[in-house]
Formats: C-alpha cells, sequence, structure tokens
C-alpha cells in the first residue's frame, strides 16, 4: 500500500489536473503520482521525456525516439555506442541518456521492446492474410 502525501497547490494548478484527469480518464490522484515519477525521472535522466501513444506512456529522447528504439539500434549495431548515435542522427550524449535511463529501468524498457515485437508479427500476420484474399 502506498503512503499518503498531502500539499497545498494553487487553485489554477488543481484545475487544470481535473481537467487533464478527466480528459485522460484517470483519476487526479494517479495522474498527479504519474507527473510526479515522471518529473523525477527526467531531473535523474536529462534528455529523457515521457509521451503518450498507442502503446501508453513510454520515455523517449526530447526530439528522439523512445527509449526501447534506442536501446533495439544500439543492439543491432553491436553495443557501439558512435555507430547507434550516427545511425539515429543523434548526439552520443542523448543515446547515453537513453542508455542509463534503460539501465535503471530495464525490465520496463524490455516489456516495451517485446510488446512492440509482438505487434510487428501481429501486423505481418494481418498483411499476409490481406495477401492471400487478394490472390484469389
Amino acid at each position: 500500500m502506498g503512503q499518503s502525501l498531502t500539499f497545498r497547490t494553487r487553485p489554477d494548478v488543481l484545475e487544470q489536473l481535473q481537467r487533464q484527469a478527466k480528459q485522460v480518464h484517470l483519476p487526479k490522484t494517479v495522474l498527479a503520482e504519474r507527473y510526479v515519477q515522471e518529473g523525477l525521472a527526467m531531473d535523474q535522466f536529462p534528455g529523457i521525456v515521457f509521451r503518450g501513444g498507442a502503446l501508453g506512456r513510454r520515455p523517449g529522447l526530447s526530439g528522439g525516439p523512445d527509449v526501447w528504439e534506442v536501446v533495439e539500434i544500439f543492439r543491432a549495431e553491436s553495443s557501439d555506442l558512435a555507430a547507434t548515435a550516427q545511425n539515429l542522427e543523434l548526439p552520443v550524449a542523448l543515446v547515453e541518456a537513453a542508455l542509463r535511463y534503460y539501465g535503471s529501468h530495464r525490465a520496463e524498457v524490455d516489456e516495451a521492446i517485446e510488446t512492440n515485437l509482438q505487434l510487428l508479427e501481429q501486423a505481418r500476420l494481418e498483411y499476409e492474410q490481406g495477401e492471400q484474399v487478394l490472390q484469389r
């Protein structure tokens, strides 16, 4: 069970939080906790941001790809930092930020990689099924 945290905030901040919570269909306390957690991670790992999308909230590089994508390219480049940066057309420091984040959040990022692999396989199968229908 989590611990309680009570604090006061300006009315306009609370109003924004309530409006955003309603928009994303989350309780405001859950959304506030997410913002605190993500803010702490962004302070700890400069260059990392969080974004929403079809796969939910995920860490990425400011102005760049998601962390899971950096990790996949790093692996494809035989763990060569410079080659990964060149491949992604990013500064080495940003690639390092993604890899540092991965080092501290390995299970979360590995899960994103696995989910993406499953989605790619599903898309491939659906494409093949569509091609079979078209060839009849």
